[in-house]
């Protein structure tokens, strides 16, 4: 998988990536992976000065199994063999930092500290043409470093997509509070996606519960611009269409008074001032008469 429109080969170029900077990399990886013991072993060393090696690498079955990724790791690199293949290994990486937490600055600390370790080995190996390998080397280092990051933020995005997804669907709960009519009471701001999410579950209650009245308590909302009074507006004529009324209820005068100088026009909505109000209103529609026991 490929994330992003864009092909490996486009990838590839955009890092300036040539046919010969791949010989290069397999060249000096003839040389660079039987030193690869070495380098795990110096690379962990210097892992174990971070906070982060106390947290994720205490467990020696876990650090056993992250030095071994780190071993097969280079030894892909070296023996480079570049195409989706690869590219999905790299992004790979990055899910597993999301899912185990570890941080992106430790992850760039982390690369420029290998990076620098096989720089120093190029160097004591390959005197003569150094320069031209570290240049290879540090292109698809840099690649590999960007195909981490772009995994690692699609699916921290994801995540957090997830949550807002969650969150809406606990912040819309419709309610049963008499035969016949829902209750809604809305806390916070409505933006587009919000009004779409309190539409859905708006509607699909209705339908589950044939209610003939709904009451839409926005008093716990902050601000009430044009946007939100259309969405309002929207909302109560998807209601009318499955034979429901929308009553919206927590009109404060300053919401009032904003919605007339905006020059709102809210047609046949039913507003009500309070939650009270608004049953009220309700009990009349049903014919539902309360009455005062008398104790």
């Amino acid at each position: 998988m490929i994330i992003g429109n864009q092909t490996s080969q486009a990838i590839r170029e955009a890092y300036q990536l040539e046919n010969s900077d791949f010989d290069r990399i397999r060249q000096s990886g003839q040389k660079l992976i039987p030193h690869i013991p070495e380098f795990v072993k110096n690379f962990y060393e210097w892992l174990r000065t971070l906070p982060e090696y106390n947290e994720y690498f205490t467990d020696p079955a876990r650090l056993m199994r992250a030095q071994k990724m780190t071993a097969d790791y280079w030894k892909d690199f070296f023996s480079i063999d570049f195409g989706d293949a690869y590219l999905a290994k790299r992004q790979k990486v990055g899910e597993v930092h999301v899912q185990i937490g570890l941080s992106l600055p430790a992850y760039f600390s982390a690369m420029n500290k290998a990076l620098t370790l096989w720089c120093d080995k190029i160097q004591a190996l390959e005197p003569t043409n150094c320069l031209t390998a570290i240049r290879s080397v540090t292109k698809l280092v840099m690649l590999d470093t960007a195909q981490v990051v772009a995994s690692f933020a699609h699916l921290s995005n994801k995540r957090l997509a997830d949550q807002h997804r969650a969150i809406m669907e606990m912040s819309t709960p419709v309610t049963i509070i008499w035969e016949g009519i829902l209750l809604l009471p809305v806390v916070g701001i409505i933006d587009s996606a919000r009004a779409q999410e309190i539409m859905n579950a708006m509607l699909t209650r209705i339908a589950e519960t044939h209610s003939r009245i709904f009451i839409l308590d926005i008093s716990g909302v902050g601000i009430v611009d044009t946007a939100v009074a259309n969405h309002l507006i929207k909302i109560t004529k998807a209601t009318r269409l499955m034979g429901c009324v929308c009553t919206i209820s927590g009109i404060s005068p300053a919401i009032a008074q904003t919605m007339v100088e905006l020059g709102v026009e809210v047609g046949e909505i039913v507003t009500h001032a309070s939650l009270r109000d608004s049953l009220e209103s309700a009990f009349k529609l049903l014919g539902i008469q309360l009455s005062q026991s008398k104790s």
